[in-house]
């Protein structure tokens, strides 16, 4: 088993409410210079779920299950950038008010721009949710570390899930971890150069189709834990040749010139110590049954 500080780790309460859809008024133009007025980030969700493809939408950055926010109308401001920084991939979420109350969900990582975070609830509390419900998120996991493996940076995610990640041990300070997709550099758009990966996300440019089809690209679906090949996340998004960064799809496929889904990362190291496996079953719906799982 994997050696870490998760009893070091601090664990908090955040709160946060759903956050309405959100549209800019007129068209938008895609990269082939074509307009479109779609529907965007935001909203309680109720047809599009982790596990879902990411795909074939009628619609643009779309955010499966409940975008929250706990500042709708500043969102790069307090307090919804500390729910940005600290909330993790796989925290439990909680309805703490409404008819809804007492229903848990989890937490599937958060969307630069819309300053989003994003949570997986069953059908039945998506139904029952209004946008002044309460969420109480039970923050943990930044500043968790592997202790064997220092050159392994860990970011967004929650210690439990960690350990249900099916990571294995290879010796010469080297760990392998399933995922679902190996995305070359080149595709990497939106999001690149930021200085910061403890919230947001950056994307994977699915414009040219050619690229799309020799990688796989579109099998994606949202929370897909996927690796960015020769991209370092240790401090910043950045090409670095034989780094390896692991993130989770967290927004759908775009039309806009330089984006497409959407990665917040929960691992990185700047060379070649992450070791990327192909397996279709490395979603956090399959790992948690959350979701479309089994649909």
């Amino acid at each position: 088993m994997l050696k870490t500080n998760e009893n070091s780790v601090i664990e908090f309460f955040l709160e946060c409410n759903p956050g309405q859809p959100r549209m800019r008024r007129g068209w938008k133009v895609d990269h082939k210079g074509e307009p479109f007025s779609l529907p965007s980030i935001g909203g309680i969700t109720l047809n599009v779920k982790v596990g879902d493809s990411v795909f074939g939408l009628a619609g643009d950055h779309i955010e499966p299950g409940v975008s929250c926010s706990a500042n709708a109308k500043k969102p790069m401001d307090f307090p919804n950038d500390s729910l940005q920084l600290y909330s993790c991939v796989g925290n439990e979420a909680r309805v703490i008010s409404g008819e809804a109350k007492g229903a848990t969900g989890v937490v599937i990582g958060h969307h630069g721009g819309s300053e989003h975070i994003i949570v997986d609830f069953d059908q039945s509390t998506l139904e029952n949710l209004s946008y002044e419900d309460k969420i109480r998120i039970r923050a943990k996991g930044q500043g968790l570390e592997l202790l064997d493996y220092p050159g392994i940076k860990l970011f967004n995610l929650d210690p439990e899930l960690l350990k249900k990640l099916n990571i294995k041990e290879l010796g010469n300070g080297k760990i392998e971890i399933p995922v679902t997709t190996m995305v070359p550099a080149v595709c990497m758009g939106s999001g690149v150069g930021a200085v910061h990966v403890g919230a947001g996300d950056y994307d994977v440019m699915t414009s040219d189709s050619e690229t799309v089809k020799k990688y796989d690209l579109d099998s994606m679906r949202f929370g897909d834990f996927v690796a960015l090949m020769d991209h370092d996340n240790s401090y910043g998004r950045a090409y670095v040749k034989g780094a390896v960064s692991i993130g989770i799809v967290v927004h759908s496929d775009c039309k806009l010139a330089g984006h497409g889904p959407g990665i917040s990362t929960i691992m990185t190291c700047p060379i070649s110590l992450i070791k990327p496996a192909k397996n279709k079953k490395a979603n956090i719906a399959d790992i948690l049954k959350i979701g479309s799982y089994g649909k």
